[in-house]
């Protein structure tokens, strides 16, 4: 429960900010953001970890 406190909490934060920044600013942070999370993705793709499954690499069955 104090999760989803601190989470609203700074989504509130993080859209008042976004309401007194120029558009073009607020596009450029979503756009670096999105970046940020598709080089993410790609990265853990890529590193051959499988959430729940075991690694074959280190004997798992």
């Amino acid at each position: 429960m104090l999760f989803l406190v601190g989470a609203l909490l700074v989504l509130g934060v993080v859209l008042g900010t976004v309401a007194h920044v120029p558009v073009p600013v607020s596009v450029a942070a979503g756009v670096a953001i999105a970046l940020w999370l598709v080089l993410f993705a790609a990265r853990e793709r890529l590193s051959g970890h499988r959430a729940g499954r075991p690694d074959h690499r280190q004997g798992g069955l």
